[in-house]
């Protein structure tokens, strides 16, 4: 796959869109600027790579769009060496960029076609972090306490072993909502295992399914 020098100037146009919206942690920013997200999507799609919009990748799923996946990131506030959940691996595009940010990240995608296509494409990429075919609502109980949880899929109310995977002091971003929108939430654990929760606005994501496809 080639990434030019049109590619890489059609990366610093998105990310100048990006911070023009407010995205202002430039590490996140950066890993925009590295990550060849036209990878991610079919070879003819390009210019609609570097657009801020969601893009369908089948399976009936979709390509977050870019400031989506750069807000949810900066409300995470993820640092390296940080144990992050990410539920919905989808095109492995959001993987990258927390894997980018020095995350040491764990990945649950349920469409057996995403995760079979994401997973030899982030490994092309040099990242490694740990992949799922599986139930997001169960979250990966083996790798917890997590210090952030991140959903890229709208769920229908907030899964339960997902808080209770949540460490202490962490934080979990949830498009919450089973409608056509979501309202985007950022879930704090506090010292005593309460959770505060804080609303971020109305967004679009696909649904969060339960169980894994056939």
């Amino acid at each position: 796959m080639e990434d030019n020098f049109r590619h890489k100037g059609l990366r610093k146009q998105l990310v100048d869109e990006l911070r023009s919206k407010d995205i202002t942690d430039e590490r996140i920013l950066d890993a925009f600027m590295v990550i060849p997200r036209h990878y991610f999507l079919d070879t003819s799609f390009v210019q609609q790579a570097y657009s801020d919009i969601a893009f369908q990748i089948g399976a009936g799923q979709t390509i977050s769009q870019p400031y989506t996946v750069a807000f949810q990131t900066q409300l995470l506030d993820v640092q390296k060496g940080m144990k992050v959940l990410e539920i919905g691996t989808g095109s492995g595009f959001q993987t990258s960029v927390l894997c980018e940010l020095g995350a040491k990240v764990f990945s649950i995608e349920r469409q057996r076609e995403l995760f079979l296509k994401a997973k030899p494409l982030i490994e092309k990429l040099r990242y490694n972090p740990k992949l799922k075919y599986g139930d997001g609502f169960e979250g990966w109980e083996v790798y917890a306490p997590f210090d952030r949880i991140l959903i890229t899929c709208g769920a229908p109310h907030i899964p339960e072993k997902l808080v209770e995977q949540l460490k202490i002091g962490g934080k979990m971003v949830i498009p919450l909502g089973a409608g056509n929108t979501q309202e985007m939430i950022l879930l704090t654990k506090d010292s005593n295992g309460e959770v505060s929760r804080r609303s971020y606005g109305k967004f679009r994501f696909v649904p969060m399914l339960k169980d894994t496809a056939k």
